[in-house]
């Protein structure tokens, strides 16, 4: 049992902190507490995210070592108009072999026209690679996360000048007041 929570002890930390902000949203009265509480909350979702996009033993998806093609870079003269001009020549039925046994015309292997995800270049990959997807959501995540937390402090502030408190509670009670002095006026 302590190995199974020792393991996952990113889970825990992640945990922790969605709750710590769900508390602090919800029983702070003060405006800028529910603001931060709001921050470790989003926090707590970024690094959840993050954890899940990690695989153990990758690296992030540059290749490199075994997976880097080697012709890159090794023609400087030939580029795309070469390669084109070389397969020019082979004719049709080459092409028609190359479909028929479930290979792109790049060279990918393909299983009912899905192209594998472990191949590039007709050969499988030989190192581990994270998926990106979820970092770069993330990284925009952060961005809307900190806008959002900006347009709040602002709105905060606005306010404090109107009512001179950032407490819940007195906020409400000024606006009761005025609400009744509001009806009481109209009444009269």
């Amino acid at each position: 049992m302590a190995e199974f929570i020792f393991e996952r002890y990113n889970y825990w930390a992640i945990i922790i902190l969605m709750m710590v902000g769900l508390y602090v949203t919800f029983q702070a009265g003060n405006m800028i507490k529910r603001l931060i509480g709001l921050s470790v909350f989003q926090t707590s979702v970024f690094l959840f995210y993050i954890t899940l996009g990690k695989i153990n033993g990758g690296s992030a998806p540059i290749l490199f070592g075994r997976d880097y093609p080697k012709d890159y870079g090794d023609d400087h003269g030939g580029g795309h108009g070469a390669d084109a001009a070389h397969g020019a020549g082979h004719g049709a039925a080459e092409g028609a072999h190359e479909a028929a046994s479930g290979v792109d015309e790049l060279g990918r292997p393909f299983i009912d026209g899905i192209i594998d995800p472990n191949h590039i270049g007709g050969q499988p990959l030989q190192e581990v690679y994270s998926n990106p997807l979820p970092h770069v959501l993330i990284l925009t995540a952060i961005v809307v996360g900190v806008a959002t937390l900006a347009v709040g402090l602002a709105i905060v502030v606005r306010i404090r000048e109107s009512y001179g408190t950032i407490e819940m509670d007195e906020v409400r009670e000024a606006d009761i007041q005025h609400a009744e002095t509001e009806s009481s006026a109209e009444t009269a």
